[in-house]
């Protein structure tokens, strides 16, 4: 595990964004953890998660000419990432898209930069892959391209089939699905850490039934 890895996960426990109990996914499962990105919910964490994203995707040495948030986890996740990358000497366009069309004003579902070229996704995690889907088919149209998706956490667990949700959009696409931290980086993470005994063997078992490595 690298230093930045666990920077990150001490990050989500400090906001309470992981947290241990007993949740109920989108798919209908108890799992013994949940990520909560929205509480990340002041300026300086905001600005402190912009920064982690901006490094995963330097790190990633993924082409791209810009990025795109998908409604509405994902809008404050590009705008943080973009002044980030930004203050990093690499200052690229951005946008983000509304979940119904405006009418009047500006018009349209775009805000931000034209989608143009190849687009970087920035998301909080993937789950049912229904925001990627949404978000292919509006770069698509605009006539761009995904050139890979960036997201907080990745889950790890099985999808529809045999794959997780990030390997089934990653297959289903041909594009790189990256993530800051998994699974298996908390797990590492809880094993070195005391206070964790419980958690950790919950997360195990949880691991056990639903997980994908």
């Amino acid at each position: 595990m690298t230093s930045s890895t666990s920077l990150f996960i001490e990050f989500a426990l400090e906001k309470k964004v992981l947290q241990f109990g007993d949740f109920l996914t989108k798919a209908g499962r108890n799992s013994p953890y949940f990520f909560n990105l929205g509480a990340f919910n002041d300026g300086e964490s905001l600005k402190r998660l912009g920064e982690f994203y901006a490094n995963k995707i330097l790190d990633t040495k993924i082409e791209f000419d810009m990025i795109f948030g998908p409604a509405y986890k994902g809008i404050p996740l590009v705008s943080a990432s973009s002044i980030a990358l930004s203050n990093k000497s690499k200052n690229v366009p951005y946008s983000f898209n509304r979940k119904e069309a405006k009418d009047h004003g500006e018009g349209g579902e775009i805000i931000g930069s034209s989608i143009k070229g190849n687009v970087l996704v920035i998301d909080d995690v993937i789950s049912a892959g229904t925001s990627i889907n949404e978000s292919y088919k509006l770069i698509h149209n605009n006539g761009a391209k995904i050139s890979g998706v960036i997201v907080a956490i990745d889950r790890q667990e099985k999808g529809k089939n045999t794959l997780s949700a990030t390997q089934e959009i990653a297959r289903k696409y041909s594009i790189p699905v990256i993530s800051i931290i998994n699974l298996e980086d908390i797990i590492k993470y809880l094993e070195t850490t005391n206070g964790f005994t419980n958690e950790l063997e919950l997360i195990k078992k949880y691991q056990n039934t639903y997980g994908v490595i």
